[in-house]
């Protein structure tokens, strides 16, 4: 009979295992080949799209993305939640995704030494490109921060309001690299589901931690 109390229980599990399963396949895909043609076709298509004013606005999503830009919005959020919001707790958490998906990022670009993309570089950017770190930054940056208002938003409208804006920052974050030719949408979507797989352990030891108290 189905028990929709375990099957929430189990729900965040079974993404867990399609998120790092998708990693998976993403890596073998890299590295067999197989996914040469859909890196080359979708970075052509988002490319195609190119003028002066698309291309300052994807300059900007990037700098919200990563760097000195992003380490200002995320200390601006730390400081509201302390100051503000008694958000005393998720502090932690926050600081604690972050610096993890930082080290993640670093250690599998490191692993995987994938070169970047040298056509049609419209921006300069350095180090290796799979999984992409503004990628992944974004999606636990405005995940984690999503996840901590969840609660704190009381109403339906309000809580879908969340979702699209931080869907929207990480989508728009992740095509503003392969637009401004810096990584492969490959290098994307491993950076989102790498991250995924980072944050559903975090969002499940810090609910444990909360029931605790």
């Amino acid at each position: 009979m189905f028990n929709m109390s375990n099957f929430k229980k189990i729900l965040p599990i079974l993404i867990l295992l399609v998120c790092f399963t998708s990693f998976g396949v993403d890596v073998l895909s890299i590295y067999n080949n197989h996914i040469r043609n859909f890196d080359q076709s979708v970075g052509s298509w988002i490319q195609g799209f190119e003028t002066p004013a698309i291309t300052s606005l994807m300059k900007l999503f990037t700098d919200i993305g990563g760097g000195l830009p992003l380490i200002i919005i995320i200390l601006l959020a730390l400081f509201i939640m302390y100051r503000y919001l008694s958000y005393h707790k998720e502090l932690g958490f926050l600081i604690g995704v972050m610096v993890g998906s930082t080290v993640l990022n670093a250690c599998l670009k490191f692993l995987f030494h994938r070169d970047r993309p040298l056509i049609h570089r419209i921006i300069d950017a350095h180090g290796y490109s799979f999984p992409s770190g503004h990628s992944m930054s974004a999606f636990s940056f405005y995940g984690a921060l999503s996840f901590m208002l969840w609660k704190h938003v009381p109403t339906l409208v309000g809580r879908i309001i969340l979702v699209l804006i931080s869907s929207f920052l990480i989508l728009g974050i992740g095509i503003s690299r392969i637009y401004l030719g810096v990584h492969y949408p490959s290098d994307i979507i491993g950076g989102y589901f790498v991250s995924a797989s980072w944050l559903i352990p975090c969002f499940m030891l810090y609910r444990k931690y909360i029931k605790r108290e």
